[in-house]
């Protein structure tokens, strides 16, 4: 069963005001065995006073009716208006605002308050209400949608009780843990589990990642603290695996050392701003290990390098990335949050197996950005390739614009593909250039024919270009 990101809704939420809810199975644990009462009690009792209800309104507003054309639709106000109200019909007002609520927890005496950014995205006003019941507007210092994480900061007047970051790498699976929120408005509300598994990535963006725990966790603890036995903060609670959007015992938390990386951005200027090295990277399979010589499926396979990035001229593609400042990169996974997390213009020792051997690389870290592909394809002058099952066309300027590939990309244009051929086992599909085999450039078709006939590896190593990125995969040609 593959974990899909939705949000169990109460009808009368906002979206943002639940927590996100992703699948099913299993029953939350309720008790930590062999943890005597009174020192469970006694950590409850000193942590309790800094952990939070955040509620969050959306004021009432003008919808587009249903079944009405919208002239935005398809540009980048149809969101806005989807949100907002707009041109194509207008319905009365609701009747009041809307409200979601969640939970955080404070971070220093100052009234800096860490929660979700599912809890406060797209609320017009945030509101914190304390232990003690005492109630304050808040400011949205800064959000993080790709980590779900927000900075809040109350004015209190006064010194407020805080907790601390503890060290999410050192918490190991099996220990106890325990989550202190606000299910449903119960304010205060303790559940124990254990850590049922670490290093968790349950949705779309690469820079964040989770601790399981069988500790109930329900729609309102989102954004609140998930505790190690000795009172520090391991992880915000974010999001459950249910079918019915209740606790089932799967519960995942954003790790501690990637929320301490990103507060402390947030704090300074209410953004993250995130490493980048600029290269496209993929999982080494068995196959592609197989066919590179590598003694193991470990790594991060660099599959393009971005022209003038950091990487440019000191990584090339081929390269395995195996350890990034020391610290292992066992898949493609673990490397865009050990970049994101290194400080811009930090020289970075980058391990790398490069044609069979280890070498260190030193790349400068550089400022994140986000790159633009396109897509779409149609065939001309077809050769067939039936070493691969395959049917590929020269790239014509026609076929390069209806592709999305500029004119610096050569390579061969798959048109055609055998679903049972070796090409698409391997996971080629029509649209895909063909840049190189093993070796080999494939600037043409009769290139490739010559590249395949000359190549001894079996599997053999594939680049092509997919949607304007650049991957490898393995062949099988026997």
């Amino acid at each position: 069963m593959s974990i899909r990101m939705s949000r169990k809704l109460n009808p009368s939420l906002p979206n943002w005001a639940a927590a996100p809810v992703l699948g099913a199975l299993l029953l939350g644990s309720t008790a930590l065995p062999g943890l005597a009462d009174e020192a469970l009690a006694d950590l409850v009792e000193r942590v309790s006073p800094a952990v939070v209800t955040v509620l969050a309104s959306e004021e009432a507003r003008p919808q587009q009716m249903k079944g009405q054309p919208n002239p935005f639709e398809g540009t980048p106000f149809e969101e806005f208006f989807h949100r907002f109200g707009g041109p194509g019909g207008m319905q009365p007002p609701q009747s009041g605002p809307r409200q979601g609520l969640g939970s955080g927890f404070i971070l220093d005496a100052e009234g800096y308050i860490v929660t979700n950014n599912h809890v406060v995205e797209g609320a017009d006003k945030v509101t914190v209400r304390l232990s003690d019941d005492r109630e304050f507007t808040a400011e949205v210092v800064g959000t993080d949608p790709l980590t779900d994480l927000a900075l809040l900061r109350i004015e209190a007047g006064v010194d407020l009780p805080a907790v601390t970051l503890g060290d999410s790498d050192a918490i190991r699976v099996g220990e106890d843990v325990v989550a202190v929120g606000n299910p449903f408005g119960l304010s205060s509300t303790v559940t124990t589990g254990i850590v049922s598994a670490k290093g968790r990535n349950i949705s779309d963006g690469p820079y964040a990642e989770f601790i399981q725990t069988d500790a109930a966790i329900n729609k309102g603890n989102s954004g609140g603290p998930l505790f190690n036995m000795e009172g520090e903060v391991v992880g915000v609670n974010s999001a459950i695996y249910s079918p019915t959007g209740g606790s089932v015992g799967l519960g995942f938390a954003v790790t501690s050392n990637i929320v301490e990386h990103v507060i402390d951005d947030l704090r300074e200027d209410g953004q993250v701003d995130r490493g980048w090295l600029g290269v496209s990277i993929q999982n080494v399979g068995a196959d592609i290990a197989a066919a590179m010589g590598l003694d193991s499926p470990n790594g991060a396979l660099v599959s393009d390098v971005v022209e003038d990035s950091p990487a440019d001229g000191n990584l090339n593609p081929g390269d395995v990335i195996v350890a990034f400042e020391g610290k292992d990169v066992k898949s493609s996974s673990d490397l865009p949050r050990l970049v994101g997390a290194t400080e811009i213009g930090t020289k970075a020792n980058v391990r790398v197996i490069r044609n069979g051997k280890a070498q260190d690389v030193t790349v400068t870290i550089g400022q994140h950005q986000q790159s633009a592909s396109a897509s779409g394809v149609a065939p001309a002058d077809p050769a067939e390739t039936p070493a691969l099952g395959l049917t590929v066309a020269p790239l014509t300027d026609d076929m390069r614009a209806q592709a999305g590939v500029g004119s610096d990309v050569s390579g061969v244009l798959v048109t055609d593909i055998d679903a049972n051929g070796p090409a698409a086992q391997a996971g080629l599909r029509r649209g895909d250039v063909i840049l190189r085999v093993g070796g080999t450039d494939t600037d043409s078709p009769a290139a490739l024919k010559a590249a395949l006939g000359k190549e001894k590896t079996d599997p053999a190593l594939v680049l092509i270009n997919r949607d304007g990125n650049r991957l490898f995969v393995a062949v099988r040609l026997a």
